[in-house]
């Protein structure tokens, strides 16, 4: 069913596209340098780092172990409050980067805890032997050793984002899940949904082939 002109549609789906990759990418960056951030805290105050500190690693595994199971749909929701406070608004595109880039924060923060401690605690010693500072050896040995994974794990949490983007849409966040909900599903248009869905899947495949370009050149250039 059609109740819709191309010449009507067609600048709503641009538009829509452009809100998504707004969304994505500045969630993404912010969540990124955040979330690495509280990853090496964590990494560091674990028990016998650099930096242990068990109070510190308690609190921080504590506050992520809570936040990370919570359904997005149920978290937008939750904290729209505080939203409403940071942003001014509740709804609307800037309301719906706020909670993306919280939930992408913790999500990254294990991420890039998992892969730092993967990291061979030879090279590590090694380093503090030499008389590097924690911060040095964090950002000269541990760091770059865990950077190919972690590079593989900020590209599924992109690919979450575009997919968390959709979910947004259903409380008035904008982009590709908003236009699906509006003209697709509630108004019976099959042409719409099916193109938010094609171009859902490009996102996807493009973000995740340029991850693993990335990835693979990273390792490549990482020494073993």
């Amino acid at each position: 069913m059609r109740d819709i002109e191309p010449a009507v549609l067609l600048p709503k789906i641009g538009t829509a596209l452009l809100q998504t990759l707004q969304m994505v990418t500045v969630s993404f960056v912010l969540a990124t340098v955040l979330g690495i951030v509280l990853g090496l805290v964590l990494y560091s105050t674990r028990r016998g780092n650099l930096l242990q500190n068990a109070v510190v690693f308690t609190t921080l595994n504590a506050v992520i172990n809570v936040i990370r199971p919570i359904p997005f749909i149920i978290l937008i929701v939750a904290i729209s409050p505080l939203t409403r406070v940071v942003i001014g608004t509740s709804i609307g595109t800037n309301a719906a980067i706020f909670a993306l880039t919280i939930v992408a924060t913790f999500s990254i923060a294990r991420i890039a805890e998992t892969n730092l401690v993967a990291v061979d605690r030879g090279s590590v010693e090694a380093g503090a032997a030499m008389g590097a500072s924690p911060i040095r050896v964090l950002a000269t040995i541990v760091v770059p050793e865990a950077l190919g994974p972690l590079v593989l794990g900020l590209t599924y949490i992109f690919v979450a984002l575009v997919d968390a983007t959709a979910v947004a849409g259903l409380v008035g966040g904008g982009g590709l899940g908003n236009l699906a909900i509006t003209y697709g599903y509630q108004r019976f248009d099959t042409f719409v949904m099916v193109t938010v869905i094609v171009l859902i899947i490009v996102l996807v495949q493009v973000a995740q082939l340029l991850g693993n370009l990335v990835a693979r050149r990273v390792l490549h250039e990482t020494p073993a």
